[in-house]
C-alpha cells in the first residue's frame, strides 16, 4: 500500500514538473529586447474634452488619472473647465533604427508641445515628431542618438491564434514592466479602426503600455499595443495591437512623402447576416456586402453594383466586411486589384483600379418631418413619396420612399425605423410608394428578403422573412 502511494505521488509530481516545463520562458527575450523599449512622456496644452457630459458618466470614486481611459490608455487631462492648461501624458514606444527612429501611438503624442523619450539607461532625449496617422494610431518620432538598441520586426501574417506573445512597456509609469499571454483573435475590426485589422490578445495591458511593442516567441515585434476594452480604464482581458506591417507601411509613407495616403474602392459595405446570405442565394454568410457605390469612384468604373458581395480581394479571402478596408487601404494608388464578387448567386471576377481615399464627407442632414400618414402594408409599414425638398435635404437623387410609420411586426423586428429611406427590396429598385406596396403585396412567404435602406445618410441592408 505504501509503495503504491509513493509511486502515485511520484507520478503526480512528475506530471506537475512536465507541465511547468511546457510553459514558455521569456527571460532571454526580455534581456535581448528590453533595451529597445522606451518610456514616452509629453507636455500638452489642451482643453478638457467634453468637460460636462463625459464627467457625468464617470463613477464618483473614479481616480482622476483613470478618467481618460476607456479604450485609449494614456494619461491625459483630468477634471476641470474648458480653459487651456498644461498636462502630462505617459506612454511607451520602441526603437526601430540605430539612428533614433522611435514608434509609438498617435494618441500618446497628439497635441504635444514637448516629447521626451526615456531610455532604459536613464537617458532622457527630446524627440521630434516626424509624422503621425490618426486612422491607424501610429506616430513616428526621432531622437538625436547613435547606435541605439533596436527591435527586430516580425510577420503578423504568420502569427497564430493561441500563440504566446509578450508585451514590454511602462504601465502606470513603471519602467520595463513585462506581461505575457496568448493571441485570442486576429483581424479584429473595431469601430474607430477601419483601416487596422487588430491583433486581439489577453496580455495584461494597462495605462502607460500604449505604444509599446508586442513580441512573438521568436523575439520579433508583431504589433503595437494600442487599445483595451474596459469599463474602468484598467485591464479586463481584451487588448488590441496594431499589426506591425500596418505600422511600418505608415512609417515608410511618412518618411518618403511626409503624409499617409490610402487606397480607395469607393463603396460602403456591411456584414452579411444569415438571413441576408439566404436572400442573396449564398450557402453561408461571408464577404462584404456593397450597400452603396460612390458615383465616379473606382468601384463604379469597374462595374461593382449595390448588392454585390465582395468575397476576395487580390487573392485574399474576405470573410467579414471589416477585413476589406485595411487591405484596400494598403494597396498602392492606381494599382489594379482583382476583386471576386457574388452577384445574384453567381461569382464574377472584376479588375478595379484603386483610387486615393478622399477627405471624409460632411455629416448628412437629419431626416425630414414625415408627410401625412398613409395606409400600412403587410409588413407594418406606411411609406410616402419623397418631395423635391426632401430629396435635396437627404441627398437622394432619385427613387426611394420615406418610411412614415412602423407598426409592431415584421418590419420593426427587422430594424426598420421611421425616417428610413427604402431604396431597394428583393433586388428591385423602389421608384415610388405605389410600386413599393405592390412589390410587398407579392412577396413570398418563408423566404428571406433583403431590403436596402438609407439612414442618416448611410445605406444599410436589412433582412426579414414573412411567416405563414
Amino acid at each position: 500500500m505504501l509503495n503504491k502511494l509513493f509511486y502515485g505521488v511520484l507520478i503526480f509530481l512528475l506530471a506537475i514538473d512536465a507541465s511547468y516545463a511546457q510553459l514558455p520562458d521569456f527571460t532571454e527575450m526580455v534581456k535581448t529586447n528590453g533595451d529597445a523599449v522606451v518610456n514616452i512622456s509629453t507636455t500638452q496644452k489642451a482643453p478638457d474634452p467634453q468637460a460636462g457630459a463625459d464627467q457625468q458618466q464617470m463613477p464618483e470614486d473614479m481616480p482622476p488619472e483613470m478618467e481618460e481611459f476607456f479604450r485609449r490608455f494614456f494619461q491625459g487631462p483630468g477634471r476641470g473647465g474648458n480653459t487651456p492648461r498644461e498636462t502630462n501624458s505617459l506612454g511607451s514606444g520602441f526603437v526601430i533604427s540605430k539612428d533614433g527612429y522611435v514608434l509609438t501611438n498617435h494618441h500618446v503624442v497628439n497635441n504635444a508641445s514637448e516629447i521626451v523619450v526615456k531610455l532604459k539607461d536613464r537617458r532622457e532625449l527630446i524627440a521630434k515628431l516626424i509624422g503621425s496617422d490618426e486612422s491607424t494610431d501610429v506616430a513616428l518620432l526621432k531622437v538625436e542618438a547613435k547606435d541605439l538598441p533596436v527591435v527586430e520586426v516580425g510577420s503578423p501574417e504568420q502569427l497564430q491564434v493561441g500563440e504566446w506573445v509578450l508585451a514590454i512597456g511602462t504601465p502606470f509609469g513603471f519602467d520595463q514592466s513585462v506581461t505575457a499571454g496568448i493571441v485570442s483573435a486576429k483581424g479584429r475590426s473595431l469601430p474607430d479602426g477601419n483601416y487596422v485589422p487588430f491583433i486581439q490578445t489577453d496580455v495584461a495591458i494597462n495605462p502607460g503600455n500604449s505604444g509599446g511593442p508586442l513580441f512573438n516567441m521568436q523575439g520579433k515585434v508583431v504589433g503595437i499595443n494600442s487599445q483595451i476594452y474596459s469599463r474602468s480604464g484598467g485591464y479586463m482581458g481584451l487588448s488590441f495591437a496594431i499589426p506591425i506591417d500596418v505600422a511600418m507601411n505608415v512609417v515608410e509613407q511618412i518618411k518618403s512623402k511626409g503624409k499617409v495616403s490610402r487606397g480607395w474602392l469607393g463603396v460602403q459595405i456591411q456584414d452579411v447576416t444569415r438571413q441576408l446570405a439566404e436572400s442573396f442565394g449564398m450557402d453561408r454568410p461571408h464577404g462584404a456586402l456593397v450597400s452603396k457605390v460612390i458615383p465616379g469612384g473606382p468601384a463604379e468604373k469597374a462595374g461593382i453594383q449595390i448588392g454585390d458581395i465582395i468575397v476576395e480581394f487580390n487573392g485574399q479571402v474576405i470573410e467579414t466586411s471589416g477585413e476589406l478596408p485595411p487591405r484596400v487601404g494598403m494597396t498602392p494608388i492606381d494599382e489594379k486589384a482583382k476583386v471576386k464578387i457574388i452577384r445574384q448567386g453567381d461569382k464574377q471576377d472584376l479588375s478595379v483600379k484603386i483610387g486615393l481615399l478622399p477627405a471624409q464627407p460632411s455629416a448628412m442632414a437629419n431626416a425630414p418631418a414625415a408627410a401625412p400618414e398613409m395606409a400600412v402594408n403587410r409588413l407594418g409599414l406606411a411609406v410616402a413619396d419623397l418631395t423635391a425638398e426632401q430629396r435635396q435635404q437627404l441627398q437622394v437623387e432619385k427613387n426611394g420612399v420615406l418610411v412614415q410609420k412602423v407598426n409592431k411586426g415584421i418590419a420593426m423586428d427587422a430594424g426598420i425605423q421611421p425616417g428610413d429611406i427604402i431604396l431597394r427590396i428583393q433586388n428591385n429598385v423602389v421608384r415610388d410608394a405605389a410600386e413599393f406596396n405592390s412589390i410587398v403585396a407579392k412577396l413570398p412567404v418563408e423566404k428571406s428578403i433583403a431590403l436596402l435602406v438609407q439612414r442618416n445618410g448611410s445605406p444599410v441592408f436589412l433582412a426579414f422573412k414573412i411567416e405563414k
